[in-house]
């Protein structure tokens, strides 16, 4: 007796499906018929299939569209399908892929969670952006800031591109970089990149899309996905055709500096269908738009990134593929980009100048085999250098100029292997290991400019391996059940770079811990799903500098336990809704954060415990064929509790940077004329009243700002042209109330926005 997903799957449908891409053809299968049909293959946006018209069952019709394709579906459930590539067909016809103008349902496959799960029917919140697909070749580069202001479930600093944090619905340690893991983990797709710290601010060129899974991730990710986790997929390496691509724009902001960009892409078949190279460079200055009066200096904050990629895939045969790259990028900014209420506008006044810098080089080497079975084996080794260093002002008047300088080196080294499969009753498994090394070395220096004095630092190396599994049982009428979990060993040494005032503190620590996850998902009908989940996370501990100078003390690991329930909609056709809403509750306990002293110095502590209540919704709104509007907002009430958490009134005992709502707005509309496609855009944000940090020394109010955007694309088959206006309104606000440490205690720094910009682009590819 056949179940009744494959009862459905073989009734005759009418279907109707013009000559276009295969990657447009088989969304637009999926959004007729229901099925999920899911790919991590290169090389179907470039495909032509020349299209199905008439009555077929679902699987019949995906049959027939792949035929001569070099494509070939394999079931991976009652419903559900997955696209992998067969022997070569030689009559297969390629072309640059069509933007469509009237934009379908895709059934899009979620790789963060390590096997392919359909959007539809993954167990948890989760955002899908930066699709490539909907992207001229002309347009602006992107970069965590842009996302950030796109997708409300992102909070961040703006403490200077480079070394702004970044937090995942409101779990948002403090707004200072230091020694303490990062709550939110970047990937380059199955490699970390981060650690502590910072976020790199990779320049999104050449990105296939990016996920933003909701965390905790304990289970799948480990120690420092309790944030959740941020992964970048770069678009793979073309073993069939040559590509190419390259663009670059001007910017003029109002009042303010030139900037410009350029980016080059380019994918080599070195052997047809066994050895490619892809590469990607870009260059791109930011003109600075801060003034600093006293020292007779304008537009000081000007910032020049540099970077490029490189992969080389391999594909020997029964199901191998093997994939090698690198990356590397540079950030120079000449100063700092925050200013000062009391000065005139988009103005401060400083001794010195404050330069920074943030490299990171990055290696990686990716090994997969898949069976006609639907096993597949992954390896993934990395090896990830992040290095920072910020140089502030420390002169206090009337005394001669004075510098404190912070140098921080962090060693990245990871290999992780697992085995997954998809099973035709629709479920599914996998099992992994992580191994994990990381080395974080800082070091400070304070005093005059010629001269200054070294001050104590630290070292911490954590080591750690973990074993982990996660099951899906598809049980009755669409219910599947989601459980799995992740042991944990882990050990931590801490050394500080000189003999500091105190030493009661653990050189090493040992922890063995368990992340469990259980999760379902219901099909309430053909195209709207509910899901719950429960999920657990932590971060390691370490030693870390302490208040006072020449102080170090131990900080403890914490951790946190949330559960969310939702529901997901797919749109049912060519137009209507699609989205989802979330509602989230989560506990974190014993708090890392880190934090100044009143004499802008840095240290780290247990904040104590903070309780995280959340509301966000997304949506994607067809009302016509050529229009369409995107919207998503996020509402978060959190309060904490502590020792510095009381000395502030009650409105302020919030965690950092997190606002109680932000929301952003974006609508396009197309218009083909002959074989050019012309589109214009508008776009809204807002962001609600933040503050800096926990306690009366930090509740400096932030935030509150609304911006808006314009653009307008022209575009060919190879050529195109965008104009983009951000800041519309020009509006200055304070983004973030922070700068300069040792300026900190009097409460005068903003981060403005930057004033109005228009940019020209121009893009060519083949």
């Amino acid at each position: 007796m056949l179940t009744p997903g494959v009862a459905w799957a073989q009734s005759e449908r009418q279907i109707e499906i013009g000559r276009t891409s295969l990657e447009a053809a088989l969304n637009r299968l999926a959004a007729q018929t229901g099925l999920d049909i899911i790919s991590t293959e290169s090389g179907l946006a470039t495909t032509v299939v020349p299209g199905l018209s008439g009555r077929w069952a679902a699987g019949e019709a995906l049959r027939r569209l792949l035929v001569a394709t070099g494509y070939r579906a394999v079931r991976v459930g009652p419903n559900s399908y997955r696209i992998v590539r067969a022997p070569p067909a030689r009559d297969v016809r390629r072309a640059p892929p069509p933007r469509d103008s009237s934009p379908q349902s895709a059934e899009i496959v979620v790789t963060a969670s390590k096997q392919p799960v359909s959007y539809l029917h993954f167990p948890g919140s989760i955002i899908i952006a930066g699709l490539a697909s909907q992207r001229p070749r002309s347009a602006p580069a992107r970069d965590m800031r842009d996302l950030v202001r796109e997708v409300p479930i992102l909070q961040s600093t703006a403490f200077g591109v480079g070394r702004d944090k970044v937090f995942v619905r409101g779990i948002a340690d403090s707004s200072f970089n230091g020694t303490t893991q990062s709550t939110t983990s970047v990937y380059l797709g199955d490699i970390q990149i981060g650690y502590s710290g910072a976020d790199p601010a990779l320049k999104l060129y050449d990105i296939q899309h990016v996920e933003v899974m909701e965390g905790p991730q304990g289970t799948l990710y480990g120690a420092g996905s309790i944030g959740g986790i941020i992964r970048i997929t770069p678009n793979p390496v073309d073993l069939m055709d040559l590509h190419a691509r390259g663009a670059g724009g001007a910017t003029a902001t109002w009042k303010s500096g030139i900037g410009g960009d350029a980016n080059a892409m380019l994918n080599l078949p070195v052997i047809s269908d066994r050895l490619g190279v892809r590469l990607v460079g870009y260059r791109q200055r930011e003109g600075g738009y801060i003034d600093d009066p006293f020292r007779r200096k304008f537009d000081i904050n000007r910032t020049d990134t540099i970077g490029g990629r490189v992969a080389m895939r391999a594909s020997p045969g029964n199901g191998w593929n093997v994939e090698v790259g690198g990356l590397l990028q540079r950030i120079k900014a000449q100063d700092a980009p925050y200013a000062s209420i009391k000065a005139p506008p988009l103005a401060r006044e400083a001794v010195l100048p404050q330069p920074y810098s943030s490299d990171i080089d990055l290696g990686r080497l990716v090994v997969t085999k898949d069976w006609d079975s639907g096993l597949q084996l992954t390896s993934a080794t990395g090896i990830a250098r992040f290095h920072s260093f910020d140089l502030f002002d420390a002169t206090l008047w009337p005394f001669p100029p004075a510098i404190y300088t912070n140098d921080d080196t962090n060693l990245l080294i990871t290999q992780e292997g697992r085995l997954s499969r998809g099973l035709e009753n629709g479920n599914s498994w996998l099992a992994g290991f992580t191994l994990l090394y990381n080395s974080n070395v800082q070091s400070r220096e304070i005093g005059p400019i010629n001269n200054p004095t070294d001050i104590i630092g630290v070292t911490n190396v954590t080591q750690s391996a973990s074993l982990f599994g996660e099951a899906t049982f598809h049980l009755w009428r669409g219910i599947s059940v989601t459980a799995g979990g992740r042991l944990t060993r882990a050990r931590v040494d801490g050394e500080p770079s000189s003999t500091p005032r105190n030493e009661n503190f653990v050189k090493g620590r040992s922890s063995l811990r368990f992340d469990p996850t259980i999760a379902t998902t219901a099909m309430l009908t053909r195209n709207l799903a509910a899901f719950a989940r429960f999920q657990t996370g932590y971060r390691t501990g370490g030693l870390a500098v302490a208040r006072g100078v020449g102080r170090v003390a131990d900080f403890l690991p914490d951790s946190i336990a949330m559960g969310e329930f939702g529901l997901r909609l797919r749109r049912s056709g060519a137009r209507g809704l699609a989205g989802s809403v979330a509602t989230s509750y989560a506990r974190w306990t014993n708090i890392q954060a880190d934090l100044l002293d009143r004499r802008g110095l840095p240290y780290t502590l247990n904040l104590g415990t903070a309780r995280i209540f959340t509301i966000e919704a997304n949506g994607d709104w067809v009302p016509a064929p050529r229009l369409r509007a995107n919207f998503s907002f996020l509402y978060t009430d959190n309060h904490v509790n502590g020792p510095l958490a009381v000395l502030t009134t009650a409105v302020n005992r919030r965690l950092a940077d997190t606002p109680p709502f932000a929301g952003h707005v974006d609508v396009d509309y197309s218009l083909p004329i002959g074989r050019t496609l012309v589109s214009f855009g508008i776009s809204g944000s807002y962001i609600g009243r933040s503050v800096l940090g926990v306690g009366d020394y930090l509740d400096i109010a932030q935030g509150r700002d609304a911006t808006m955007g314009l653009r307008a694309v022209v575009e060919t088959r190879r050529l195109d042209f965008s104009v983009n206006v951000e800041n519309l309104l020009d509006h200055a606000g304070n983004r973030f109330a922070f700068g300069n440490p040792f300026w900190l205690l009097s409460r005068n720094q903003i981060v403005p926005y930057r004033p109005r910009s228009i940019r020209f682009g121009i893009g060519y590819g083949f």
